[in-house]
């Protein structure tokens, strides 16, 4: 018999158009994305400017319909069977609508009583660090304070999926970890999270699996890990005369400039390579200036993606975005 728990999410070719009236051609931002989220895990989803994000993300908090393709959100779909899903999530929008004369106390009071089994709202509000800030205006918070409200509203239901829309925005460092901790804390308690972020080191810190989208398709998936073992490493130095270097296993170039020969190295074998340089330029009795050698980064990966062209980018196995 099996026990496994049906995903929290699935998506099946969905497509999302925009236009197409009038004779127009209609603009496509989602092209096609299979999507499988598991119950329990922090799904990250990334995109290149005009990727297409944005418009997945409304379909999957069921504000919008796809044009084509299937869409199952705790087994319901998520437009057509709204009120079997929407008391079972939580949402933080890029931005929230609340009335700025209510104070923040009064606020999620009212929101509380909307909810069917709601965390004291005080409980929520000292999660996020407002309690100093309950009697306050919402018209007077700062634009940080105004995200740790939104997301003070959306656990405050105890929700079973969350989507965290760039929730972190505006937060300064203290505070933006401070919601890490949360959100790890929501996670560890069985929630599933579905993540926009701008911010890499967040996906990277947070994410169990993650996924890019470009030109409205997902053209890398996989754990943070996996997505970064895909790029290769890097070895820097300066060299103040001509030399040729020994064999390696990474692509190397080097540019001539002010006096200085700049040696950059690509390479997947990080480790043999920078032996075989330290132990040749030892031998050599040649000093090595600026020497950086660094494993390759969340941010190098999303670069990658970003530089080329979108008929470049879709990347094996990983149209379909599963466990």
């Amino acid at each position: 018999m099996n026990t496994t728990p049906p995903p929290v999410i699935e998506v099946t070719g969905v497509r999302r158009s925009y236009g197409g009236r009038s004779g127009t051609k209609p603009f496509e931002a989602v092209r096609g994305v299979d999507l499988t989220i598991e119950r329990g895990e922090l799904f990250a989803l990334l995109g290149t400017n005009g990727a297409g994000k944005t418009s997945l993300m409304e379909v999957l908090e069921g504000l919008a319909s796809p044009s084509v393709g299937r869409v199952r959100v705790l087994g319901h779909d998520p437009v057509r069977e709204s009120r079997r899903v929407r008391p079972r999530t939580g949402v933080v929008l890029q931005e929230s609508g609340f009335p700025g004369d209510l104070k923040v106390a009064e606020m999620a009071s009212a929101w509380a009583r909307t909810l069917s089994r709601p965390r004291r709202p005080a409980e929520v509000l000292d999660l996020v660090g407002l309690t100093p800030r309950s009697g306050v205006a919402i018209s007077s918070l700062s634009g940080g304070e105004r995200r740790r409200l939104d997301l003070a509203l959306a656990v405050m239901g105890n929700p079973e999926l969350l989507f965290l829309d760039e929730p972190t925005t505006g937060l300064d460092p203290e505070s933006r970890r401070a919601a890490w901790d949360l959100v790890r804390g929501l996670v560890a308690q069985g929630t599933t999270v579905v993540l926009t972020t701008h911010y890499l080191e967040e996906a990277e810190q947070l994410a169990d699996r993650l996924a890019v989208m470009h030109a409205g398709t997902i053209v890398r998936a996989g754990t943070p890990a996996e997505l970064v073992a895909e790029e290769p490493a890097r070895i820097e130095f300066t060299l103040d005369t001509p030399v040729e270097l020994p064999a390696l296993a990474g692509q190397h170039e080097a540019v001539r400039s002010s006096g200085l020969t700049r040696h950059s190295i690509e390479t997947r074998a990080l480790e043999d390579d920078l032996r075989v340089l330290l132990a040749w330029a030892h031998g050599e009795g040649i000093s090595l200036g600026a020497l950086d050698a660094r494993s390759a980064s969340l941010e190098q990966m999303f670069l990658s993606v970003a530089s080329r062209p979108a008929s470049d980018q879709t990347h094996p196995d990983t149209q379909e975005v599963a466990a």
